[in-house]
């Protein structure tokens, strides 16, 4: 979404009880606790028990999978059976990364009760001539070759006519999955699914892994005997799958989660599945983190499907032991995954170009189509969309034609997402009678529909929601903001007391910080590259973000956006603090930024009105050609100076600030003495910083000449920069063989002509001296044209954390 359309809310401080801030500090001894205290409470962890087992994985106890009851109950015992009559059996699965490692969960769990390829199969429908789900012509070849029983994983709920057909071929089914129900108890032998559940149970959110987990485990349970594999080594398994499906990460799911990254953080050092490790590896993670999956593993596993269509073999890349096939298949993965970079890129920015001729005043949900589009990436894209314009997306790609026979209908296919509280599900399920095929979650579906449709469709979903939103329609992402920080708290310590809250995701976020009046630099972007050093269609933007609380920036990146979407000057910007593994350094990811100038909404709970903008109406510094005169040598404070002999009751500031420091002191100033605050600063004129490198040299040899010495407010009116600036240019012209000594508040400079230094080293003095001069000029500007709003915002806030006495104007 544009960054105009981007607001933040920010929690409102609630004061913590010491008794609350030890028990967490239990939990971070190290560290100040602070941070991890606030958000426990701001997330409703506020007892001591609910603490004990959020953070400490081992307290917790989770649900038992016999509470899926009957339906589990008769699972098993239909596998046992089919064990002991030595029956063929098939786990059919889904070709994202949820399905995967479902699949390959059950693959090893199920594997140690059934012969793996003679007894035991596994069959991934293929992404592009099949779909998600169970499909005719699949279960009708697995009829043919003997099989008597399938074992659904993520998918199968809703598939009622593929289920009768396989009952009537005289083959049972066991649904595992977690989407949406249909209103009846579908035809089969048993379905496990914990939409059954209240909303409250813990077990009610685990994605397709978490089920597949659970029947392992009442299997183990119920036959203790038989299995060898300890149920622990499926954890990992678990956590890749859970984490990349982006459930809602609180009880059992959370606990899973937790126990899963533990296992998989050890895959790098015991290599039990060396295509995990193998991943790990290619993608600089060590798997300690859920980033190191939503980021690393999840992301190249689903790209196999939506670049290739088939993945098969991403179930042996998880569960191979052979250490050389493994290599070969996450090398595989890896191509994979670049390409799907470029093609999301390019996809990406087509249906932008699209957009510039839709009328989004009238659009409540977005449709396009087009032939060309890969439908492998439109489910990302139309995430992207959805979330760049504040609208539900909906991409298809249409059928070309000569696809299909005369008597049948060409179809459009692809992938919906949402934003906000649609839910889109409900709206396609709408249209059902529209459609050929769909089906998915109220966050994201699929759907396939005859290309004569489309139109309809369209007005359709269109009207429905904006009956149903009516004038509530605002198509306005909110971030919710976890804390509000400096850039000097950006730090090892911060980031240790965040991490104790992962795994993050949906129900319990990734910690957003804002950062206050800050501002970017060192900023470039660059197309990412592949193993092969080939440029890969996806931009990140690197950077520096800086504020007046520390000296030197905070590297970040902004991933899939141009160094020119950074704005110019003070910003508030959400950020999210991360560890980078490849460059061994913490940094923040960018999530929004807002330029200061922007009109923003500033509540101020005491209005100022006792500040007067008289800027920028003063006489710009003139460039003198005489070294000195004298008004160089009068050293009277002019910014103390009232404008005329009649502004008794003003404090009149006439030195440009350069940071939100230097203004509070002038704010400060004005309540204590119970006056009028007139900012009547006018921007020095902008001297190219060389120019003013120049004329320092040029300084410093005539005063060296002449032995006369300078004081500093000489030297900084002449130069017209601060003192800090001024320092580092005292500093830079050492290296010129100029020694600058002081004495009784003035400088004396003499020249050592047998001085010698290194070029390399002249040029990074120089450079830093130029650097302080444009970042000073940077400030000075910001400060003579921030809006006065923003002013008297800063100096509400300073005033009431100050003091609580009340302003006297």
């Amino acid at each position: 979404m544009s960054q105009e359309k981007i607001s933040w809310q920010v929690p409102l401080y609630h004061p913590l009880s010491y008794s609350f801030i030890e028990s967490v500090k239990n939990y971070a001894p190290k560290l100040s606790g602070k941070y991890l205290a606030k958000l426990l409470w701001q997330r409703g962890i506020k007892t001591s028990e609910d603490i004990v087992c959020f953070l400490d994985s081992q307290q917790y106890k989770p649900a038992s999978a016999l509470e899926f009851g009957a339906e589990i109950n008769s699972a098993i015992e239909r596998i046992i059976s089919a064990r002991n009559n030595q029956e063929k059996v098939v786990i059919w699965g889904d070709f994202d990364a949820d399905g995967i490692t479902s699949t390959s969960l059950l693959w090893d769990g199920l594997g140690e009760f059934f012969d793996k390829n003679n007894q035991l199969t596994y069959y991934i429908p293929n992404r592009f001539t099949e779909s998600h789900g169970l499909n005719v012509l699949g279960i009708e070849r697995l009829a043919q070759e003997n099989y008597t029983l399938i074992i659904t994983c993520d998918t199968g709920s809703t598939n009622i006519t593929e289920i009768e057909y396989a009952n009537n071929l005289g083959i049972d089914i066991i649904v595992t999955d977690h989407h949406t129900l249909p209103r009846k108890r579908p035809p089969l032998f048993a379905i496990i699914n914990p939409r059954y559940f209240s909303p409250d149970h813990p077990l009610y959110n685990l994605s397709g892994v978490g089920v597949a987990y659970k029947l392992i485990e009442a299997l183990y349970l119920a036959h203790p005997e038989i299995p060898q594999l300890p149920l622990t080594e499926l954890l990992d398994l678990v956590a890749i799958g859970l984490i990349a499906d982006l459930v809602q990460l609180t009880d059992d799911c959370r606990y899973l989660a937790q126990r899963g990254l533990e296992k998989l953080s050890k895959q790098l050092q015991t290599n039990t599945r060396p295509g995990v490790a193998k991943l790990l590896e290619l993608c600089k993670k060590t798997g300690d983190r859920p980033t190191d999956i939503s980021f690393g593993i999840g992301p190249r596993i689903n790209a196999v499907s939506r670049i290739m269509g088939d993945a098969s073999f991403c179930v042996e890349l998880l569960t191979s032991r052979d250490h050389q096939h493994s290599q070969q298949l996450a090398e595989l993965t890896e191509l994979a995954n670049n390409r799907r970079k470029s093609l999301e890129k390019e996809v990406f920015e087509d249906v932008a170009q699209k957009l510039t001729k839709l009328d989004l005043s009238t659009t409540h949900v977005i449709v396009l189509t087009d032939p060309q589009w890969p439908v492998g990436v439109l489910g990302l894209v139309a995430g992207q969309i959805a979330q760049e314009y504040g609208r539900p997306t909906i991409l298809l790609s249409e059928e070309i034609e000569g696809t299909r026979t005369s008597k049948e209908k060409l179809l459009a296919r692809g992938s919906a997402r949402s934003i906000g509280e649609i839910d889109l599900y409900e709206l396609v399920k709408n249209q059902a009678h529209l459609l050929h095929r769909f089906g998915g979650h109220p966050f994201a579906a699929g759907l396939s529909l005859p290309v004569e449709n489309i139109p309809i469709f369209t007005d359709a979903i269109n009207q429905l929601l904006g009956q149903t939103l009516g004038s509530t329609f605002h198509p306005t992402l909110v971030i919710e903001v976890d804390l509000i920080v400096t850039v000097s708290e950006l730090s090892r310590d911060l980031f240790q007391e965040l991490k104790l809250l992962e795994p993050c995701g949906i129900g319990n976020p990734v910690p957003k910080l804002l950062i206050q009046n800050c501002w970017f630099t060192q900023i470039s972007h660059r197309n990412q590259t592949d193993r092969r050093g080939k440029k890969v269609k996806y931009i990140k933007t690197n950077f520096e973000i800086c504020d007046d609380s520390i000296d030197k920036g905070f590297p970040g990146v902004w991933w899939g956006h141009y160094k020119e979407e950074i704005p110019e000057g003070i910003c508030d910007a959400v950020v999210e603090l991360d560890f980078n593994t490849c460059k061994k350094r913490y940094e923040v990811r960018l999530i929004a930024v807002r330029s200061n100038f922007q009109e923003t909404q500033v509540v101020i709970s005491n209005p100022v009105d006792w500040i007067l903008d008289w800027r920028n109406n003063q006489p710009l510094f003139e460039n003198k050609n005489s070294k000195f005169s004298n008004r160089d040598y009068d050293t009277t404070d002019e910014s103390q100076l009232p404008l005329n002999g009649n502004e008794k009751d003003l404090i009149v500031l006439r030195q440009c600030p350069t940071s939100w420091n230097d203004l509070r002191i002038w704010f400060r100033r004005a309540v204590n003495q119970q006056k009028k605050l007139a900012i009547a600063y006018s921007q020095p004129l902008i001297i190219p910083p060389l120019e003013i490198w120049q004329q320092l040299l040029g300084i410093a040899k005539y005063l060296s000449r002449t032995g006369q010495p300078v004081n500093r407010y000489q030297l900084v009116k002449k130069l017209s920069i601060g003192d800090a600036t001024l320092k580092s240019g005292l500093q830079a012209i050492q290296y010129f063989g100029f020694n600058v000594k002081y004495n009784e508040k003035y400088f004396y400079i003499i020249q050592n002509k047998s001085q010698n230094q290194k070029p390399e080293t002249l040029s990074q003095t120089v450079r830093k001296f130029l650097a302080a001069v444009s970042e000073e000029q940077f400030r000075e500007k910001y400060f003579c044209e921030v809006p006065l709003k923003t002013i008297e915002a800063i100096a509400a806030q300073t005033i009431l954390e100050d003091t609580n006495t009340s302003i006297p104007f």
